[in-house]
């Protein structure tokens, strides 16, 4: 049996929680394989079904051991939980180096906790190319919170606040987080900030400094106000806390009708990406002379100039 044929088998069993059926299911995705289209007409009817909480923040503030400590939370009150970790890529293999796996083994035996590593591949961002695909395979599966653990590259982690439903931005004190925060527009994106490792000194200045900068926003009547949450992950303190601000993001998400939104903006960008990646395909593939590269040839040689370059591209297409 072909692997295309397979895909309505390994979808039902990625339903009954097998989590080999959903690992492959994963796999299609991140590799493009042929039967990616198979597999999302398949998931579709199971979009939107799951709670996205987006979690983030510079290197070294405990972004693996909270999503650890959430996710044992989320199983104590019952969720069906589902977690990407975007890890860096390897230099050498293009993969995952699996550094957050390695830091959640206690919830591999879990049935009801299925944790995935995805090679960033140089992707900016701190998001993998494939994660949008792959929630939609933890959806199928029957997860109803899905955290997205991003790789931590920084100032270009926004591209998280376009899949999440909530996002989760982990400071700490002592690195400048603050300002850090304002240099790389977290503050726009974030709906709850966690200081973590608030046993440190500093603590209470940071939690001042981002307190102090969300009041300097304007906010018309009925916005949200990001929530500033105290942490200290490794012991397992303020946990309860995080999660409660979630849920109140949650309940003001379903009340304003912003959650529809979120989730139509969501599908609007993962179309436009599946639709640029098929145009570039194309572009690619024009065997008449005008082709990319042959277009690129003759601008290069000054035979052609660029926007009449792309005319003749978008004609050939």
């Amino acid at each position: 049996m072909s692997r295309g044929r397979d895909v309505p088998t390994l979808v039902a069993r990625a339903r009954e929680g097998d989590a080999r059926s959903v690992a492959r299911l994963i796999s299609l995705v991140e590799d493009g394989a042929p039967e990616l289209p198979a597999v999302a007409a398949a998931l579709a009817p199971y979009a939107g079904t799951a709670q996205v909480v987006g979690l983030t923040g510079s290197p070294g503030v405990g972004k693996s051991t909270t999503t650890n400590e959430l996710v044992r939370a989320l199983r104590k009150a019952g969720h069906r939980v589902g977690v990407l970790a975007v890890d860096p890529s390897s230099p050498f293999t293009g993969g995952a180096i699996l550094g957050d796996r390695i830091r959640m083994q206690e919830h591999t035996t879990d049935p009801e906790v299925y944790i995935r590593s995805m090679s960033s591949r140089g992707q900016l961002g701190g998001l993998a190319a494939a994660t949008p695909q792959a929630v939609r395979v933890l959806e199928g599966a029957g997860c109803d919170v899905i955290v997205v653990e991003t790789v931590g590259v920084g100032q270009a982690e926004v591209e998280i606040a376009s899949l999440a439903d909530t996002t989760l931005v982990l400071l700490a004190p002592g690195m400048g987080d603050a300002i850090q925060a304002v240099k790389a527009g977290i503050l726009e994106i974030a709906d709850v900030f966690v200081v973590n490792k608030a046993d440190r000194p500093g603590a209470d200045a940071t939690y001042r400094d981002i307190q102090g900068m969300l009041a300097l926003g304007e906010r018309g009547p009925g916005e949200w106000r990001p929530q500033v949450v105290r942490a200290v992950a490794v012991r397992n303190e303020g946990i309860d806390d995080v999660v409660a601000a979630i849920e109140k993001h949650r309940g003001w998400l379903t009340k304003t009708g912003e959650l529809r939104k979120r989730h139509e903006r969501r599908a609007a960008v993962e179309v436009e990406a599946i639709a640029l990646g098929t145009l570039r395909a194309r572009m690619g593939s024009v065997r008449d002379g005008t082709g990319l590269g042959t277009l690129a040839a003759k601008v290069a040689a000054g035979e052609l100039d660029p926007y009449a370059a792309a005319d003749e591209l978008l004609k050939s297409l």
